[in-house]
C-alpha cells in the first residue's frame, strides 16, 4: 500500500513539473510582439527568378562589371570646360557680327534711297515732257551778276498778265546764286508769238535799306522750247536774255 502511494505521489509531482512548461508553450506571446510567419505568395503569381548577373541593390547605378558581356558602357559626359576669356571673345564676335549686319542694312537703305531719288527725277522729267511739250514749253531762269553786294529776298514773275511764279530765297540759295548758280523759277506753256513778261525783285542793299525793282519785257515764242534768263545786276538793274 505504501508503494502505491509513493508511485501516485511521484506521478503527481511529475505532472506538476510538466504542466507549467506546457502552459507556457500554448499561451500567446507578449503584447506588441508579432509572431514570425513565412510570407506566402498569392496563388497564381509565380516568383520571378532574378538573373545571377543582375545587381538588385536598390538606388545604386550599375557599374561596368554588372553590364552584360559584349556591351561596352559609354563613359559619363563631363561638362565642357570654357577657358577664361573665351566667353568675352565670343561676345565680342557676336557684337562685331551684329555691327556688320547693321552696317549692311544701312548701306542697303542708302542704295534704296538713291534708287528712289533717281526714279523720282526720271518721273519728274517725264511729267515735264508730258505737261510741257517742247513745242509750247517756256522756261524762265534767274541768275545774279555784278559786284554789288545786296541781299535778294524775293522774285515775282508775271507772264501774259498772270503771276506764274513767286519765290522767297533762303541764305543757301542766295549763296549759290552769288557763286554762279542758276535757278529755274518757272516752266509753262505758251503759244508761238510775243508774250509780255513782268519781273519784280525785292531785297535789301548793302546799307540795309529795302529796295523793289520792276521791269517789263516782251519775249518771242517760236517753234521749239523757249528759255529765258532773268539777270539781276545789283539792286537797280534787271535784264532779260535768251538762252
Amino acid at each position: 500500500m505504501s508503494k502505491v502511494l509513493k508511485v501516485i505521489v511521484v506521478v503527481i509531482w511529475v505532472l506538476l513539473l510538466t504542466l507549467p512548461a506546457y502552459a507556457q508553450g500554448a499561451a500567446p506571446g507578449p503584447a506588441g510582439q508579432e509572431s514570425v510567419r513565412e510570407e506566402v505568395a498569392p496563388e497564381g503569381v509565380e516568383e520571378q527568378a532574378v538573373p545571377e548577373d543582375v545587381d538588385v541593390r536598390g538606388g545604386e547605378e550599375p557599374d561596368a562589371q554588372s553590364a552584360p558581356e559584349g556591351v561596352e558602357t559609354a563613359p559619363a559626359a563631363k561638362p565642357a570646360h570654357v577657358p577664361a576669356g573665351q566667353g568675352a571673345v565670343t561676345a565680342e564676335a557676336k557684337r562685331a557680327a551684329a555691327k556688320e549686319q547693321t552696317k549692311g542694312l544701312d548701306e542697303q537703305v542708302q542704295e534704296i534711297k538713291a534708287d528712289v531719288l533717281s526714279i523720282a527725277a526720271q518721273l519728274n522729267r517725264l511729267e515735264e515732257k508730258l505737261l510741257y511739250p517742247s513745242d509750247t514749253q517756256v522756261a524762265i531762269f534767274v541768275s545774279l551778276e555784278g559786284t554789288e553786294k545786296f541781299r535778294l529776298d524775293a522774285v515775282t514773275i508775271e507772264m501774259d498778265g498772270k503771276k506764274v511764279a513767286h519765290h522767297l530765297y533762303t541764305y543757301n540759295e542766295i549763296e549759290a546764286l552769288r557763286k554762279g548758280g542758276v535757278q529755274r523759277i518757272h516752266v509753262g506753256n505758251a503759244m508761238t508769238g510775243e508774250h509780255p513778261l513782268h519781273v519784280t525783285a525785292m531785297g535789301k542793299t548793302e546799307s540795309g535799306s529795302d529796295f523793289q525793282r520792276e521791269e517789263s519785257f516782251k519775249i518771242a515764242k517760236g517753234i521749239g522750247p523757249k528759255l529765258v534768263g532773268v539777270v539781276l545786276t545789283g539792286s537797280k538793274t534787271i535784264t532779260v536774255k535768251d538762252w
